[in-house]
């Protein structure tokens, strides 16, 4: 390929504090409009920021995770623009001097390699409002409840290379900010969007290209497609002759293209200069170090422990830490069984659970069949009292809600008749049957095609309606056709 994206990503991690970045106004979700916003968020005359110490704690614990520099003094300025969301004429962001910087994520590639991706800077700011527009004839209404709401900015380095490597940090830096518990990761509601940086050049070349900045993406699907779109669009225009303008665009959902939205401003148009009613931020050791006391187990360690302690794959490990509630889950199940068969319980996990939750469009958080409950489903198929078909079964029923808790299995084995048949007098009745209702097939099996020996369990199986116990048929099976 002739060409070569650059790409960097600004992140919006809306920081999950009760109260504003610098007022004690709610940022719970959803609440009637401008019934959230104090006078410090409208930015009335007289009124004074004061800094959310909570913000403060989230970057560093963010820094931390991601091995950057915790700057010992940052400052707060004022970057000036003019929307109708933004009463103030001014948004109090961090410039020259953010709290974090120079950090690393490493990801992980579709071929199996690692890249790691450099963080230049995390700065604290806060939110603007929110223009809305339906509902309203020839106007737009304004809802200032997300006025003041904490931001931390996670911008990256130029280092991506493609969508699908954009996707895959963005992803990372998902599930660490929510492991961090820094931010709830919710998308759909603008806890979580990002900013994509994209410009090509020809390959070899050191030079990056014009980039522009498509604004406000809120899905990992919608990220891949803006940018793939936009580095489609900038090969063409410069093969065809033309120049990339750097600006400001947005992504249409509907359409799955970026259009203009206005032209890109520089850093010196919004007239940055400290805040002169805030005072520089001053972090000193002793309060980086009680954040590192606290800090909980990161994705990449818990990882590399489910690997270690519960002899899982690599890739198993991974799809099990990809999220915490996840993760917990899985370790509650384990719990649940005294730690046997871990791997019998990932499989579970990662298999017919995570399939069923994909199908409902569920979190693993809202999953109809506990954790509990699925432990006691599995231990049923550890003491033989049901086989892994009927389990399959009963666990369909279990998300059907015919039973609840830690017994639900039991109770819907004992409802069902559902009882593995381990008699060996019963079985041998069955096969004996079997092998009578089979004689060409019982000829050749003792000519020597010995592969029958799966029909014949086969019909045994479907003769108990999958009740008996497999490992106990095969075992009689061959001792009877030994003849």
């Amino acid at each position: 390929m002739e060409w070569e994206a650059v790409i960097g990503l600004e992140v919006h991690v809306q920081l999950l504090t009760k109260s504003k970045i610098f007022s004690g106004a709610s940022t719970a979700f959803g609440a009637p409009p401008n019934t959230q916003a104090c006078a410090v968020d409208l930015g009335l005359p007289g009124v004074l920021p004061v800094l959310n110490a909570e913000a403060v704690n989230m970057a560093i614990r963010f820094g931390l995770a991601t091995e950057a520099h915790i700057a010992p003094r940052s400052v707060f300025a004022r970057k000036h623009y003019f929307y109708p969301d933004l009463p103030k004429g001014y948004q109090i962001s961090q410039y020259e001097l953010p709290v974090v910087s120079k950090g690393r994520l490493t990801i992980a590639l579709e071929d199996g390699s690692s890249k790691t991706i450099g963080i230049t800077r995390a700065h604290l700011e806060e939110d603007a409002g929110k223009s809305l527009h339906e509902g309203f004839a020839n106007a737009s209404g304004i809802d200032l409840n997300r006025a003041g709401t904490p931001l931390l900015e996670i911008v990256s380095e130029p280092d991506l290379r493609s969508a699908k490597e954009a996707v895959a940090y963005l992803k990372k830096l998902h599930a660490l900010v929510c492991y961090l518990e820094i931010c709830d990761g919710n998308m759909q509601e603008g806890s979580f969007r990002c900013d994509a940086n994209v410009s090509v050049r020809r390959r070899g070349e050191a030079r990056f290209g014009t980039r522009t900045e498509t604004k406000n993406l809120n899905s990992f699907r919608f990220v891949e497609k803006a940018i793939n779109y936009e580095i489609e669009r900038q090969i063409d225009l410069l093969e065809s002759g033309g120049t990339v303008v750097q600006e400001t665009r947005l992504f249409n959902t509907d359409s799955g293209e970026t259009r203009t939205m206005r032209s890109k401003e520089e850093a010196n148009d919004y007239r940055y200069f400290p805040d002169p009613d805030l005072l520089p931020l001053v972090i000193e050791p002793a309060m980086i170090e009680a954040v590192r006391q606290r800090m909980p187990e990161l994705p990449d360690a818990k990882r590399d422990r489910f690997v270690k302690q519960y002899g899982l794959s690599a890739y198993d490990a991974g799809v099990l830490t990809a999220t915490r509630e996840l993760a917990d889950y899985y370790e509650s199940v384990v719990k649940a069984l005294n730690g046997q068969e871990p791997k019998l319980a990932a499989n579970w996990v990662t298999g017919d659970l995570a399939a069923f939750l994909n199908k409902s469009n569920l979190e693993i958080t809202q999953s109809p069949v506990s954790a509990a409950a699925l432990a006691g489903l599995l231990r049923r198929i550890l003491d033989n009292t049901i086989s892994g078909k009927i389990a399959k079964e009963v666990f369909e029923a279990m998300c059907a809600g015919e039973a609840k808790g830690e017994q639900a299995a039991d109770a819907i084995i004992e409802s069902k008749g559902l009882k593995q048949i381990t008699d060996t007098g019963a079985l041998e009745q069955v096969i004996d049957q079997v092998l009578a209702a089979n004689p060409r097939q019982l000829e050749q099996y003792r000519a020597g095609k010995e592969a029958l020996l799966g029909f014949f369990v086969g019909q045994v199986m479907k003769a108990t309606g999958g009740k008996a116990n497999p490992a106990e048929v095969n075992r009689l099976l061959a001792a009877k056709l030994k003849g």
